[in-house]
């Protein structure tokens, strides 16, 4: 007879990959055990292996999950009967409000894509590869006459802008991330007038 699954089995399951997302960011992926986010959760190792058949899993969970949540987000701000340079804006907005909130999983998302198995890593590069289409596409609504091999590095111009900012940005400092997304916005508006 098939066990049945416990009723809080989702719950289990997101406290592992939250814990294991601060655990990477902090001791990167090779740095941190297994054993040392069983230790975190007060849980078993064989508990972690009952949710999740491998590290690499888990990894790959912190990932997806934080590619989704961003992927949501895009979907959501070009769906939008807005200009394309109001959803530029948006866009940069509604990602760094997820950044905010996810600073330990966009730190792994960035540090750690080599860890996962190819398999794996082609699912995160191709969910990844969207995003980037996706600004390139809004980039070129934007300025049509951007020459096609400027799209690709206009859009990773304006990711490099952002995607960083887990090194530096304080949500308690004296410029919030609505701001720093709109002066993202505003330097790649400006900049591609020039284009």
């Amino acid at each position: 007879m098939a066990r049945t699954q416990a009723a809080d089995y989702s719950e289990r399951r997101a406290a592992i990959v939250d814990m294991a997302a601060r655990l990477y960011a902090d001791k990167g992926f090779l740095g941190a055990s297994v054993a040392d986010l069983a230790e975190a959760l007060g849980a078993s190792k064989s508990l972690i292996y009952h949710y999740y058949p491998s590290k690499e899993e888990i990894l790959f969970e912190v990932m997806d999950q934080h590619l989704r949540l961003l992927s949501a987000a895009a979907e959501d701000v070009l769906a939008r009967d807005l200009p394309p340079r109001d959803k530029l804006r948006a866009l940069a907005r509604a990602f760094m409000g997820l950044y905010v909130g996810a600073a330990d999983r966009h730190k792994v998302l960035l540090n750690e894509l080599s860890a996962l198995p190819p398999a794996r890593r082609a699912e995160i590069v191709a969910r990844q590869r969207r995003l980037i289409g996706d600004v390139e596409q809004l980039l070129t609504a934007i300025n049509p006459d951007l020459s096609p091999p400027l799209r690709r590095p206009a859009a990773m111009l304006f990711f490099g802008m952002i995607n960083w900012t887990h090194t530096w940005f304080r949500a308690d400092g004296p410029v919030g991330a609505e701001q720093v997304a709109d002066l993202a916005a505003d330097l790649t508006l400006l900049g591609l007038r020039g284009l």
